[in-house]
This record gives C-alpha cells, sequence and structure tokens, in this order.
C-alpha cells in the first residue's frame, strides 16, 4: 500500500499520480486533500509519515508545490526519511543509498509525465544495503540523539 498526500497546490499532480498508480495496479492509500482550499502541508506530511513509519504503508509520496515543505515536515516524523526528488536519478538513488520511505514531488516545478518516471523509479528501486545500510542506521541515529 502506498501513502499519498498533497497540499492544495499539488491536488491536480496528486490525482494524476494516483490514477496512474492504480492502472499499474498498486494499491494507494490517499490522505488528501480532495479540493483546492487552501490547508497547511504539515498535516498531510505527518499522516503519511505516520502510515509509513506504523507499517500501514510500505511507502508514501507526498506532494506540495515545490517539494521542499513536504520534506522538511515528513522528516521530523520518527523513522521517516523524505526527500525532495526532481529527477529520475536521485529517484533511483534515495531508495537505493539511502532507503528513503517518503518521496517529495513539487507540483510547480515538475511535470506529470516526468513526475510518473521518478515515482516509477522510485518505487521499481530496491535499497541495496551493505555499506548504505551502516550509513542509514547511523542516520536514524541522529534521531535519538539530536
Amino acid at each position: 500500500m502506498i501513502a499519498i498526500a498533497c497540499d492544495h497546490g499539488g491536488l491536480s499532480l496528486k490525482n494524476s499520480v494516483v490514477t496512474w498508480l492504480k492502472e499499474w495496479d498498486y494499491q494507494v492509500q490517499d490522505f488528501g486533500v480532495h479540493s483546492n482550499t487552501s490547508v497547511d502541508y504539515p498535516d498531510y506530511a505527518v499522516l503519511v509519515g505516520k502510515a509509513v513509519v506504523s507499517g500501514e504503508c510500505s511507502c508514501g509520496i507526498l506532494i506540495c508545490g515545490t517539494g521542499i515543505g513536504m520534506a522538511i515536515s515528513a522528516n521530523k516524523v520518527a523513522g521517516v526519511r523524505a526527500a525532495n526528488v526532481e529527477n529520475i536519478y536521485s529517484a533511483r538513488m534515495f531508495r537505493e543509498h539511502n532507503n528513503g520511505n517518503v518521496l517529495c514531488l513539487g507540483a510547480r516545478i515538475t511535470g506529470i509525465e516526468i513526475a510518473k518516471e521518478i515515482v516509477k523509479s522510485y518505487l521499481s528501486t530496491e535499497f541495496s544495503g551493505g555499506r548504505h545500510e551502516r550509513r542509514v542506521n547511523k542516520m536514524m541515529a541522529i534521531e535519538n540523539r539530536a
């Protein structure tokens, strides 16, 4: 199950990504929003972050105007590794090297076709472990020390 949410600035892109994911037989839990009414993106980042960390969903996708606010907000949820990704290569590296669990996109800077390719790259990549696992563990330990 993929958790997905957006703010008012990401609604159109989120809806397109949800439709595309369902066409590819992914199960999606849509945490909103469902209208263009202005909302505060941290509220939705927390919903997706908690769903991912709890195991309710295997990963998450968050969309706002730039992806930056969603990434910052999601990373405040202990256990989340979120990144704002703008290209296919970074999506693959985010998953492969950082075991990223929440992909963030910017609707005002990423077109739908490239967004689909970014999501496809992210979802089709596995965490490689090895030396990267040691580094991810060190990153996650920072939460406990900060």
